[in-house]
């Protein structure tokens, strides 16, 4: 805010931006390409002509990457193709697959740094990263009821009643609105679990009590918020799907929830995974659940290596980008196992994705491969040993063995 050219030109880009996404999130279904091109070109030429170009290097470069996203955002808004989701309108979902590739890019330049400046250079976006995490204590003492404490004999219970947990819940929620199979989402939080108490010894913030990982993850948070979102299934596939243009609408009542009901689906599909219907759904099942653990450690993992600590914003904004980035993913994944011969090819927004989350994972073995190479304990070795020889027995007695005496 110290020099008022600077930030005014910035932020004319911002907003422009803002109104572009803001006319093609209208409940109009056009597209609006002509008027983006003008409103984009009259806000380069204002920079070009009307503003002095400030001699700051940092902040010039600054400024230019993020003029350049903004321009890309608007091509991919007006111009990507529409994935499966059409509510509350393609652009919405458009402008998120073009979020994918842009989050993609960064991942890819931070590979391509060395351990020390790509640590660093986590203080352009904001000058307090780029500095080694304090140690914290993690597990400490698991007494449910601690007889050696008389004013707060529970009080391990509510040290753990902090903003985490409505965060698991909701958390929870989402994926089984995204997933939409109990089995799958209660398969995945209990794996989960078994992996933190499996890499605890890599990472300190895995070390949990027992009743914490078993009670409060997956019964309390996780389990209720699985129960919510298999109710909120049950009420959209149950749920008419018929409607009317707002201005056919007589009533301001009417016209009100027809506006509300634009954030919910234009129609329903249900998930049916069938995993043990043939080899390769249950190959793809095993895969999804293999991703969704994978993208669940990068959250842990890529905070430890950049040195961000769990309440920085950025962390936030990962979660928000799966979110919107999760369900149509999933969709396209269902669409692609269920129907290869319409859906000849993996659908946009679930191939980046699969991506992210493999440049992620990359990104953690190259800044900190001592960690992950840790030696696993043995007895969780054998634990993990057993689980995979029992997963190929039967597969292979489901899907030749059997098929073949039948």
């Amino acid at each position: 805010l110290s020099n008022p050219p600077r930030f005014l030109s910035l932020s004319l880009l911002v907003i422009t931006f803002n109104v572009l996404y803001l006319m093609c999130h209208s409940l109009c279904r056009r597209a609006h390409t002509l008027t983006v091109l003008f409103i984009l070109t009259c806000a380069l030429v204002y920079v070009t002509l009307l503003e002095e170009t400030p001699q700051d290097t940092a902040y010039n470069t600054k400024r230019g990457i993020i003029a350049s996203i903004l321009v890309f955002l608007c091509f991919g808004v007006t111009q990507a193709k529409d994935g499966p989701f059409s509510r509350p309108h393609p652009a919405y979902w458009r402008f998120w697959l073009c979020v994918s590739v842009v989050y993609e890019l960064f991942l890819i330049f931070i590979l391509f740094q060395t351990v020390h400046d790509g640590r660093q250079f986590m203080k352009y976006i904001d000058p307090k990263l780029g500095v080694p995490l304090p140690e914290r204590d993690y597990g400490g003492n698991c007494l449910i009821y601690d007889p050696g404490n008389a004013t707060d004999p529970f009080h391990n219970i509510w040290d753990k009643m902090d903003g985490f947990v409505p965060a698991h819940f909701l958390g929870w929620y989402i994926k089984t609105l995204m997933i939409r199979d109990w089995w799958m989402c209660m398969i995945i939080s209990v794996m989960f679990e078994f992996l933190e108490y499996s890499l605890e010894h890599q990472l300190p913030n895995f070390s949990e009590c027992w009743w914490d990982h078993w009670i409060m993850d997956v019964l309390v948070c996780n389990g209720l918020g699985i129960y919510c979102g298999m109710k909120t299934l049950g009420w959209l596939s149950m749920k008419p799907y018929q409607w009317q243009g707002l201005w056919n609408i007589p009533t301001y009542k009417g016209k009100i929830k027809r506006i509300a009901f634009q954030f919910t689906p234009y129609s329903w599909v249900k998930f049916e995974w069938k995993p043990a219907s043939n080899l390769r759904r249950w190959l793809a099942v095993l895969g999804i659940i293999f991703m969704f653990l994978l993208a669940e450690l990068n959250t842990f993992y890529l905070k430890f290596v950049l040195w961000m600590p769990p309440e920085h914003y950025l962390v936030l904004l990962r979660l928000v980008f799966f979110v919107n980035v999760g369900g149509v993913a999933m969709r396209e994944i269902y669409d692609f196992m269920d129907d290869p011969k319409f859906h000849k090819k993996l659908g946009q927004q679930a191939w980046i994705v699969a991506a992210i989350t493999v440049t992620e994972f990359l990104i953690v073995v190259k800044y900190d491969p001592h960690t992950i190479m840790l030696p696993i304990p043995f007895f969780v070795t054998q634990c993990w040993f057993l689980g995979i020889v029992l997963i190929l027995t039967w597969t292979l007695w489901r899907f030749f063995i059997r098929v073949g005496v039948q």
